[in-house]
């Protein structure tokens, strides 16, 4: 019985590791490697949450270390990419990051770091709320990270100038981090994609965003990416607000 209770934390804890590694590699510009780590740190993230249920080991232990390893893979690793990103925007996008290079200069990154403190923020008032429970109150943290990690990935594998030029653009940059910040936190319902059962009518939603997401990934690969949450977003407020005010 003591081992099964702590498979599920086991599993949390691969996420947290996975978030760290991922960390190193963005530190040093490998965001390709990066990207590999951090989808292994979110499939570990729902793997513990369904071997708990599974194994019927659900505790406040499970859930306290499920926000402290998201604090680490959807929380500091966005944080980190846009820093990165801002570095780029200056021009030091190759260089790896050293303080003893340190100047004045070098500030504008570290605003990225806004996401950081949102996420902090966003992870505690999750762990007290008990709303989110089959729905969540502002974007989840990866769903947030997702979004951004798609941004570098973007710059080296798409062609797209107009994406390139963007993504290069300080100003960009800044309202990038503002608007996560703010989404991460916002008075907004999001639908689950947890399923308590797989009928087309109690699903229909979360059928339709996954089939099209899958689509979209295919067209258009990373450039999905921030469609593919406009997506989420969209259908949410559908759900939540179009169709209970016909309701």
């Amino acid at each position: 019985m003591t081992i099964k209770k702590h498979i599920p934390n086991f599993i949390t804890l691969l996420n947290a590791g996975c978030g760290a590694v991922a960390i190193v590699f963005i530190l040093s510009g490998r965001f390709d490697i990066a990207a590999i780590f951090f989808a292994l740190g979110i499939t570990f993230d729902f793997l513990d949450g369904f071997l708990a249920r599974i194994l019927d080991v659900k505790s406040e232990l499970g859930m306290q270390l499920d926000s402290l390893a998201d604090m680490v893979t959807s929380g500091v690793v966005p944080g980190l990419i846009l820093f990165q990103l801002f570095r780029k925007s200056l021009g030091s996008w190759d260089a790896h990051y050293s303080v003893t290079n340190f100047e004045s200069t070098d500030l504008l990154p570290f605003f990225g770091f806004i996401v950081i403190m949102a996420s902090v923020y966003r992870l505690a008032n999750f762990n007290i709320d008990e709303n989110q429970t089959s729905s969540f109150i502002g974007l989840p943290t990866p769903a947030n990270t997702l979004f951004i990690f798609s941004l570098p990935l973007m710059l080296l594998y798409s062609d797209n100038d107009l994406a390139n030029t963007l993504l290069t653009n300080r100003y960009v940059l800044i309202a990038i981090t503002l608007i996560s910040a703010y989404l991460l936190n916002a008075p907004m319902h999001l639908f689950g994609l947890k399923f308590s059962d797989f009928s087309f009518k109690n699903n229909k939603i979360r059928y339709f965003f996954i089939v099209t997401s899958i689509v979209l990934l295919f067209v258009f690969k990373f450039v999905a990416i921030p469609l593919i949450i406009g997506l989420y977003i969209g259908l949410s407020f559908i759900k939540y607000r179009v169709l209970k005010a016909v309701e």
